[in-house]
């Protein structure tokens, strides 16, 4: 039996096991992880995925390293870790707090990363619980990529907040962009949908300025990879797009992401690094389903997974700590947890 469980992650004393989210909606297959380069390998095909799912796995994987290995070693490879995923600031914050136990051994580190998930499964459900109060009866929610206990301990971010909703029996209707180029959108959310028992339809991502322009969208919830100092936030490719469409049609644009996302030493947006990814997957698509490409197979690609969205087109921070209006983020006050860790 596992130590702990979430809906994609499994603990065991000496090993991990995943969900492997390439391979959904078409097979739940769950896989072993006995190593760091097995779950640099799981995390750069996204098998394993979603921004705190990602600093959680690694914690696990250098507590049970560090179970096996002289400490000698443990920097080097919490360093390894670490680049593994350059945008995504909740790998940093686990790393981090996985660091600071290093003088105290082998079992403080396993205690720190159940602890760390343990806060995780919290900060998701605080969050969710903000963000379900913003919802009202009827409302025609978009989101991207995938936001939900796919990604997380708990119940998720953005879709932690449409799952509590539909628990306090608000009624909702949801447009899932797929979420070019890798579906997370099509693959994951929409079975997430399912699942919960959401309503929805699944749109391809240039199709949400029309149903804007239709008065079709209420409200806009996304996560976050990484929130800047000044409320700049980095989030899946194809974000910004929508924040700009979301603008400009007066609808309501809200993240919903932990407080361990933002990252007050990251002054604006143009400082986040940006991952750049395969070539291959804008060239066609693969998982469960097969494999299919569509363009010529040397065709010049830009590829960049996530995309920097301005604080100007914000209407909301939702997290754990609280809601954020512009004014709030100008005084730093979504900065203030963080910053006492």
């Amino acid at each position: 039996m596992p130590h702990l469980q979430s809906r994609s992650l499994r603990i065991y004393a000496d090993h991990l096991e995943y969900l492997d989210q390439t391979q959904l909606p078409q097979a739940e297959q769950w896989v072993r992880c006995d190593s760091p380069e097995e779950w640099q390998v799981a995390v750069k095909s996204l098998a394993i995925r979603g921004a705190p799912l990602i600093g959680l796995s690694a914690a696990f994987v250098l507590a049970q390293y560090a179970a096996r290995h002289p400490q000698s070693d443990w920097q080097l490879v919490s360093d390894r870790l670490r680049a593994t995923r350059p945008t995504a600031v909740n790998l940093m914050y686990c790393l981090d707090a996985m660091e600071a136990c290093f003088e105290q051994g082998a079992s403080a580190l396993a205690e720190r990363a159940a602890a760390l998930f343990s806060e995780d499964r919290a900060l998701c459900q605080q969050m969710a619980e903000r963000g379900a109060d913003l919802l009202e009866m009827g409302d025609r929610v978009l989101t991207h990529c995938n936001t939900g206990a796919l990604a997380t301990a708990g119940v998720g971010t953005a879709i932690g907040a449409l799952a509590v909703a539909k628990q306090r029996g608000v009624e909702l209707h949801v447009y899932v962009d797929e979420t070019r180029p890798l579906l997370q959108g099509g693959r994951l959310t929409a079975w997430e949908m399912a699942d919960l028992g959401i309503p929805y339809q699944l749109i391809t991502d240039s199709m949400a300025a029309s149903l804007m322009a239709l008065g079709k969208v209420d409200k806009v919830m996304v996560g976050a990879d990484r929130i800047c100092a000044n409320g700049d936030f980095a989030n899946k490719v194809g974000t910004y797009m929508l924040a700009v469409i979301a603008h400009y049609h007066q609808v309501p644009f809200y993240v919903v992401a932990p407080y361990t996302t933002v990252d007050p030493a990251c002054a604006t947006g143009a400082d986040i690094p940006i991952e750049q990814r395969d070539p291959a997957e804008v060239r066609g698509a693969a998982g469960a389903f097969g494999e299919v490409v569509w363009a010529p197979n040397d065709a010049p690609v830009w590829n960049p997974a996530f995309d920097v969205t301005p604080a100007k087109l914000v209407t909301a921070w939702v997290l754990d700590t609280g809601v954020f209006d512009a004014a709030a983020i100008a005084r730093g006050e979504h900065c203030q947890r963080r910053s006492e860790k």
